[in-house]
């Protein structure tokens, strides 16, 4: 049978108000709509209340508000422990206070340090791996391998000309801005050849590369860890090492190299491009300029990082993936941390080798 106190009723009585009705979720416009009165009560309250649900909690507790002395009498037990509940997730955690310089400063050494041996951890697994993958090379997985070339390297093919020819496009149009007002149009050529062999090209193919496909392997790694799909492949004997980062790392050592080469590529034609409509430097008188004037080290200093990039990138997303604790939400901060961590990274490694390579002579 119906309950007969389903609508909302203030009922005045002697010496209080019996406030009347169920706090559902049908009956909450009607106490909204007697909100004034309950806030300002001419009697003292008595609660007279056979239902109450989540929504009708937040609603009480809107009217007559956290604290308990404010709250009208005659709630059950139970329905006081559903306003105490709904009232600790509603309202927002207690601020912390500061941590002065020298805590804050520990906290972070902490966070460093765990970081640190986390990845010597990973590392020193990983070498493991690849010592036992020296000894028994049959375990490598050439299908995954070629999985990771066709992924991460032929349907990157088209992001990375574009964006490296758009590059060179950009390159050559301020500098031959410049060179113009001093009639030093020809060197347009070494302008975009070393800047685009030695840095951008590698870097460009690099970071394109660490937001496409680092990303990815947190993502999927950290997914399989909250799937339990990684245990389950150490349950059965085998070495997630071998399945999930062997054939990633030795397909990005493939990969990036020859990105990094189609990078250099499409910088020059779109340098070339616009030497051509800006300079009236015909693409023979370009080429001819490239031949002749660059020497073919600043092509092999470019090419020299890519491996180190793609090693960077992977040891970043895969230890990412494989840190992953919790839910959706921890794999969605861990691929971004492969992202930034990995970019940061690369550019760094970009700027020790400028300087080595500078100290030895071979800038």
């Amino acid at each position: 049978m119906e309950s007969t106190q389903t609508s909302p009723k203030l009922l005045t009585e002697a010496s209080q108000m019996r406030v009347q009705g169920n706090w559902t979720s049908p009956q909450l416009a009607r106490w909204l709509a007697l909100k004034d009165w309950l806030q300002r009560p001419a009697l003292p309250l008595l609660l007279d209340c056979r239902e109450m649900d989540t929504n009708g909690a937040l609603v009480f507790l809107q009217i007559f508000g956290a604290h308990p002395s404010n709250w009208p009498q005659g709630l059950t037990a139970r329905q006081t422990q559903l306003l105490y509940l709904v009232r600790d997730k509603r309202l927002p955690p207690p601020r912390q206070e500061k941590l002065n310089w020298l805590a804050d400063l520990g906290y972070r050494g902490i966070k460093i340090i765990k970081h640190a041996r986390q990845l010597l951890d990973f590392i020193g697994r990983l070498s493991l791996g690849l010592v036992d993958l020296l000894l028994h090379p049959g375990q490598l997985k050439l299908k995954l391998i070629l999985d990771v070339i066709q992924k991460d390297g032929l349907h990157a093919l088209p992001i990375i000309s574009l964006m490296a020819f758009l590059l060179g496009a950009v390159i050559a149009w301020q500098g031959g801005l410049q060179l113009a007002t001093y009639g030093a149009n020809i060197f347009i050529v070494e302008l975009v050849a070393i800047t685009h062999l030695r840095e951008l090209g590698p870097l460009i193919a690099a970071i394109l590369v660490a937001g496409r496909s680092g990303s990815a392997y947190a993502a999927q790694l950290a997914t399989m860890k909250m799937n339990q799909e990684i245990q389950a492949l150490e349950t059965l004997g085998q070495d997630a090492y071998a399945w999930l980062v062997f054939p990633k790392l030795a397909g990005l050592l493939i990969t990036l190299p020859l990105l990094t080469v189609l990078a250099d590529l499409a910088g020059l034609a779109g340098g070339m491009l616009v030497a051509s409509l800006q300079l009236d430097i015909s693409p023979t008188a370009f080429w001819q300029r490239l031949g002749s004037s660059i020497p073919v080290g600043h092509f092999w200093v470019g090419l020299v990082k890519a491996p180190v990039f793609a090693l960077v990138i992977v040891l970043v997303g895969c230890m990412q993936g494989f840190l992953a604790k919790g839910g959706a939400e921890a794999v969605g901060q861990r691929t971004t941390r492969s992202v930034v961590q990995a970019i940061f990274l690369v550019i760094i490694l970009d700027a020790i080798f400028s300087i080595i390579f500078s100290r030895v002579g071979w800038s």
